[in-house]
């Protein structure tokens, strides 16, 4: 086997990105990949594609496994440019393949690439809805499932039996991982570093869909998958039963231990007082805590971390009549990602006005938390008789139990 070759018949094509750090605002600190398959029966089948800087690399790993006129089809699962970025590049050379995509999949390719593409192309595409088959010989057939807006509204997956009935999931971004690796399997890696980025994976891109999500794990549970082989990361062989549970856990926002997390940033020092106050009063109780300074903060894995915990404390002191800027930047990042079953409480200290607990109240409302009716404003340095909170968080851990 080459390094390429996953299975019989089945090749990586993609490329594999050890130096980017960044995934449209979301860290990514150990790199990732844009994986693109090659599938061999009677006929050959693409798919996907990679981001655009590296079609070169991606079409030089096409033709180290076939020539390029014996490309049949090409499949584009997802049209976000990190996977169809080299879709202009790659059909030019192959113009006689048919193309397929969801029928809302069509639509999203002829609205980013019909600057670059003549309409006669669009021609070529084949819309398939929840069902449709491709039989490519050798006992090989491909079923499509479109999974809209999970993450994007053209989304599908595609489902590959073969000739020895071993399945093959080729997910999209479902189940995979910011992460960069020679090794394609999760068997060949360290298994508590892939699960670490396969969570911050979800709370990071797909938390806020966690609702579809439920409703279709369960259809994807129920196919006899052998392998599963995402967007990103590495395909998972003989860890799937863990990666789908953990997927059902983070859709249902089930939490494995009563924990806290403590946001906050500090001017001169004073909101910071209280924050490690708190942090103190909940340690003395045994419950799991942690505090992230949003100065300092990676906000992607600060959300990771606001996934899994139960409650969650926000602070701020207030500038300006309003919240320091990198806390109304992370509650703003943290709303739209739509954390689930959370309780909530506000904290800040202030000089003269005074209105940031409240604003961080209404923020965490719309956000669906449960948020405490005590809120705590202290004005200028707190004292020590300031910083007793026994009886706040009395109240925090008994709204936890219940």
């Amino acid at each position: 086997m080459t390094h390429l070759e996953l299975m019989k018949d089945v090749w990586y094509v993609g490329y594999v990105d050890f130096e980017v750090r960044n995934f449209h605002g979301y860290s990514t600190h150990k790199g990732s990949s844009y994986n693109a398959y090659i599938v061999k029966g009677e006929k050959t089948v693409l798919i996907d594609t990679v981001k655009r800087p590296y079609f070169e690399y991606f079409l030089e790993n096409i033709k180290s496994i076939c020539k390029l006129e014996d490309i049949d089809y090409l499949i584009v699962n997802h049209v976000e440019p990190d996977h169809s970025g080299s879709f202009p590049l790659i059909v030019k050379h192959l113009p006689n393949t048919e193309i397929i995509a969801s029928e809302r999949g069509v639509d999203a390719l002829r609205g980013h690439y019909h600057e670059e593409l003549a309409d006669d192309l669009f021609n070529r595409i084949r819309a398939v809805k929840e069902g449709d088959t491709l039989d490519i010989g050798n006992g090989k057939k491909f079923t499509f499932v479109p999974i809209p807006m999970i993450h994007w509204p053209d989304s599908m997956v595609s489902f590959m039996t073969d000739e020895k009935g071993k399945n093959v999931l080729f997910s999209n971004d479902a189940f995979g991982q910011h992460f960069a690796t020679s090794k394609r399997w999760d068997d060949e890696n360290d298994m508590c570093v892939i699960m670490q980025e396969a969570e911050k994976y979800y709370a990071n891109i797909l938390l806020h869909l966690s609702g579809l999500i439920a409703k279709v794990l369960p259809k994807v549970g129920s196919l006899p998958i052998d392998l599963i082989c995402p967007s990103h990361g590495v395909c998972w062989r003989s860890n799937i039963k863990d990666i789908v549970e953990a997927y059902t856990k983070w859709s249902k926002g089930e939490l494995d231990e009563k924990s806290v997390l403590i946001v906050y940033d500090t001017m001169w020092g004073s909101t910071e007082k209280i924050a490690k106050a708190l942090q103190n009063e909940i340690e003395h109780r045994g419950i799991a805590v942690k505090r992230f300074k949003l100065t300092t903060a990676d906000y992607s894995d600060v959300i990771t971390e606001a996934m899994k915990a139960k409650a969650i404390l926000v602070g701020s002191p207030t500038l300006n009549n309003g919240l320091y800027p990198t806390v109304a930047e992370y509650l703003s990042y943290q709303k739209g990602l739509k954390p689930m079953n959370k309780i909530g409480l506000a904290f800040g200290s202030y000089g003269w006005s005074g209105q940031c607990p409240d604003e961080i109240v209404q923020i965490l409302q719309d956000t669906k938390f449960d948020v405490m009716d005590e809120k705590i404003k202290i004005k200028y340095v707190p004292k020590p008789a300031d910083l007793d909170f026994k009886l706040i968080i009395d109240k925090l851990i008994d709204k936890m139990s219940i």
